[in-house]
């Protein structure tokens, strides 16, 4: 069954946002309410101007008649301007207020804990954030000032009628095809500023997605506030082409209104002229034919409004929904810097589970500063989540993880993450030169730091290879290098970053064997003298640590070096034949 939008709760957080804006909001509601009590007038004054010839006299009191006119003109022409003036401002108000809603997504995405990007997709994050908030943008933009217009005109043109004649009330067909060349003009000029503005919003797309893609990359190199400032400047170019792409769009309805009633000003002073040769009837009727046509066109739009505001309601459901999840649990009051570290780490008797199903049972085992510790196992063992738990994208549930004998919970996130340094399965490359790949993450890094670290990881003769070198920018999240060539990118990134401790995870996986043994060596040199987690399936790249864990079913099977598990004939001796003795 699908769940109803609450309409009253909608409203009342998009007028929080227009609150921000209370000067802006107040002008549009004063050109609202002003332009169209203006343009009400001018039926009236059509029908006076008509009125002033009167019957039965050979002379006629033209002063009286173009005087009417001629406050009609100045009037039709000052609500015109009025309109033309409340669309910049709704323009401007619905893109600052959407520009703000962005940002209010963005930031809270970098204070989501990883559990929440587990569990949703990365194309419905998107989707919240660029559609969603367009279909909002449009409703704030379009439909509340027609919404506003439409009661304003319709009362207004009702009690016009009704008091001009409430037998020909009934009477509401007026048309005037007169706009369709301006149209089609203003349209030709119109369109290519929308195709620069969809441009924009697949770049600020595409970023989007790159960073939610790296997310966890950014919370393990803690760059979150640098990824604030980079989103802030595409988001701001995006918002500037939606702006110039709707103010110049937003030209057509008040200039094509401008014309339509200066037509009415023409009929009008016509109809003064017939009204003398006996060809046209009161003026009043002229009157009413106005307001019958103000009256007609914003109920033939209702349906149209209110299925649009359906769409932007759930459309602003889902935005809201995504800005009130709940953020990673803040640190501890009392939560100490971890600094000074050495690397030893414990885990004492720990639980977790994802939700009611639990992974881990009671696991308890220690590592030495300086050791690589692998960790072997099926998949859906627990391999990763015990990194998880480490790094405290997830907190246990039960049990204790020491690291250097602080309890991890009361360290602060940020300095214990810091002592980390990850190369992860899923490499994570942004659109950017080789250079900035490969230092981010480190501060106040130099060229020859950042090609000390590439000739380490094995990587600089490919990259001087190149036709631009380190400045070469790679694109579309690094298509342009190798799977193998991705990952050795990324493990010069962690050796630059110099942290005592590192987590590769599955970092030799889908390469070839050639690739395997250049990372292999990348990683033999990034671990040294370093307390090294390596998860892999290839028991080939975890051969020479001095200790293998083997998860099954969340438990350790087994433990010990690579030849004191092989002598055992267990679950690890077979997990080895099974891969080398095919």
């Amino acid at each position: 069954m699908k769940k109803k939008v609450n309409r009253k709760y909608i409203i009342a957080r998009l007028w929080k946002y227009i609150c921000r804006y209370k000067g802006l909001a107040v002008a549009a509601i004063f050109l609202t309410i002003t332009s169209n009590v203006l343009a009400l007038i001018g039926p009236a004054l059509s029908g006076e101007a008509i009125n002033a010839v009167e019957p039965g006299r050979g002379a006629v009191d033209f002063g009286r008649v173009f005087f009417y006119c001629a406050v009609m003109a100045v009037i039709y022409a000052l609500s015109a301007l009025l309109s033309y003036i409340l669309s910049r401002v709704m323009i401007r108000l619905s893109r600052n207020i959407v520009q703000r809603m962005r940002k209010d997504v963005f930031d809270k995405l970098m204070d989501l804990p990883v559990g929440y990007f587990d569990s949703h997709h990365t194309g419905d994050i998107i989707s919240r954030i660029s559609y969603d908030i367009d279909t909002v943008n449009a409703s704030l933009s379009n439909d509340l000032l027609q919404i506003c217009t439409s009661v304003i005109t319709v009362v207004g043109s009702f009690i016009g009628m009704l008091l001009v004649s409430p037998r020909l009330l009934a009477v509401f067909a007026v048309t005037i095809p007169v706009t369709i060349v301006f149209t089609k003009l203003r349209t030709a000029k119109v369109r290519p500023l929308f195709r620069l503005r969809s441009g924009k919003l697949g770049e600020l797309n595409g970023f989007s997605e790159e960073m939610v893609s790296g997310l966890k990359t950014i919370k393990a190199y803690r760059r979150e506030d640098a990824m604030i400032k980079r989103y802030d400047a595409v988001n701001e170019d995006a918002a500037e082409a939606y702006y110039n792409a709707d103010y110049y769009g937003s030209t057509v309805g008040p200039s094509v209104n401008f014309i339509n009633n200066i037509s009415l000003v023409l009929v009008s002073a016509g109809g003064a002229v017939l009204y003398l040769m006996s060809m046209l009837t009161l003026g009043d009727v002229s009157s009413f034919m106005l307001y019958s046509r103000k009256f007609s066109g914003p109920i033939n739009e209702a349906a149209n409004i209110l299925s649009e505001l359906q769409s932007a309601f759930a459309a602003a459901e889902r935005v809201f929904a995504l800005i009130d999840e709940p953020p990673e649990s803040e640190d501890a009051p009392d939560a100490a810097v971890l600094s000074d570290v050495k690397g030893s780490v414990e885990f004492e008797h720990v639980k977790f589970g994802y939700g009611e199903d639990e992974i881990i049972h009671d696991l308890s085992f220690s590592v030495k500063p300086g050791s690589t510790v692998a960790i072997a196992g099926p998949t859906g063992a627990g391999k990763t989540t015990i990194i998880n738990l480490l790094m405290r994208f997830y907190d246990i549930d039960s049990g204790n993880i020491y690291i250097d004998g602080h309890e991890i919970r009361g360290i602060t996130r940020k300095s214990l993450r810091g002592a980390f340094t990850m190369v992860l399965q899923d490499t994570w490359l942004f659109g950017g030169t080789i250079e900035e790949n490969i230092a981010y993450g480190s501060e106040n890094v130099t060229r020859e730091d950042v090609i000390r670290a590439a000739k380490a990881a094995r990587i600089h003769d490919y990259i001087m290879s190149l036709p631009d070198g380190y400045d070469t920018v790679l694109s579309d999240d690094g298509v342009n290098v190798s799977k193998g060539q991705k990952q050795l990118l990324t493990i010069a990134r962690a050796m630059l970053l110099n942290a005592p401790m590192v987590i590769l995870d599955e970092a030799t996986s889908n390469v070839d064997t050639r690739t395997e043994l250049l990372i292999q060596e990348a990683m033999n040199r990034l671990t040294e003298g370093r307390t090294s987690f390596i998860i892999a399936h290839r028991l080939s790249t975890i051969q020479n640590a001095d200790m293998i864990l083997v998860i099954s079913g969340g438990d350790i099977a087994e433990c010990g070096t690579h030849e004191e598990l092989l002598a055992k004939g267990g679950v690890y001796s077979e997990m080895y034949r099974s891969q080398f003795e095919s």
